[in-house]
């Protein structure tokens, strides 16, 4: 049996960069199919907010982990890992090169270095009295919680990203040492794939420009009424599918406690500033090959230069 690592190939970057269109030209390049590494493109009826890939918008390229939750269901990190492996087996069984393609750092970790968890995690008893202290307190005090054991981990993870900072609240009592020392840790292994993870950046100014009109886009599309049809269907705002970017500022819009001018600033502000965290996390990670559309301004550049450095790597050209 060869003990030969499978090929694996991770495109990323910050939100609204252009992942989609560069990950169908190389997925067409090298054989390959494309698993979503997006916390929230697994959910079904959420296409606007989300600037989820259309069917037709494919190019026959096959895509995995897209539209295949209700709204209404939980996912998380534990879930991914267990939905890309599968995904990744029928690729690799069909002779092809899985490509994680998608802004979600912690899930494109889980995969590259294989993270063990604990299915059972959701049954502790202390996470529910972290759930009593954020419905008493709100996000702001939990966040402080989080900051006072673990600063690096306050630094990348968001206040409204609640389940997140609980999470890494009850690793600290759970452990006694922080999740982003454990994060290191698992950082440090040796991934069992043979990896090529690839980084896509753009100047900071352009960034932000194309972000803010992607928002004014999804508006005129229609993303007021996505929202209103998720809420009409029975989803609450505290649902994991509506803490994405893109819903949880539109609630209040509709609720009528601010303006859709109020709620739109507020959805570009927080997009910019998830970016930025996003940009934080790869910068940490080991291993990556940057591509910088400020220099490489064509999807064909783009393309060579990722074909380039496959060449310099075994099973993938």
């Amino acid at each position: 049996m060869s003990t030969e690592k499978k090929p694996l190939i991770i495109l990323t970057g910050p939100t609204a960069v252009g992942k989609t269109e560069l990950s169908i030209s190389l997925a067409k390049e090298v054989n390959g199919e494309i698993i979503s590494a997006d916390s929230m493109q697994v959910y079904k009826k959420m296409d606007i907010g989300t600037a989820k890939i259309m069917p037709e918008e494919m190019n026959g390229v096959p895509h995995h982990l897209i539209d295949i939750l209700d709204p209404k269901e939980d996912f998380n990190v534990f879930l991914f890992q267990k939905h890309a492996k599968d995904a990744m087996n029928k690729i690799y069984e069909n002779g092809r090169i899985p490509i994680i393609v998608g802004g979600t750092g912690f899930y494109i970790q889980s995969i590259l270095y294989d993270i063990a968890f604990d299915e059972n995690e959701e049954q502790s008893r202390y996470r529910d009295e972290l759930n009593a202290f954020y419905e008493e307190y709100g996000a702001d005090k939990l966040h402080d919680k989080l900051r006072e054991i673990d600063p690096k981990s306050a630094e990348v993870i968001h206040k409204n990203n609640v389940k997140r900072v609980i999470r890494a609240i009850e690793f600290f009592k759970e452990n006694g040492y922080p999740i982003s020392k454990h994060n290191v840790e698992q950082r440090s292994k040796e991934s069992p794939y043979n990896f090529a993870y690839f980084v896509l950046n753009h100047d900071r100014n352009i960034l932000y420009d194309r972000i803010e009109k992607r928002i004014d886009i999804m508006v005129k599309q229609g993303l007021v009424d996505e929202v209103k049809g998720l809420l009409d269907y029975g989803c609450k705002p505290d649902m994991v599918s509506m803490q994405g970017l893109g819903y949880k500022e539109i609630v209040p819009y509709i609720n009528g406690s601010c303006s859709l001018e109020d709620a739109v600033y507020i959805l570009k502000r927080d997009t910019r500033h998830f970016a930025k965290r996003q940009l934080t996390w790869f910068r940490r990670e080991r291993d990556v090959i940057w591509v910088d559309k400020s220099i490489l301004t064509s999807t064909e550049s783009q393309l060579d230069f990722i074909k380039e450095e496959l060449g310099k790597r075994n099973s993938f050209l």
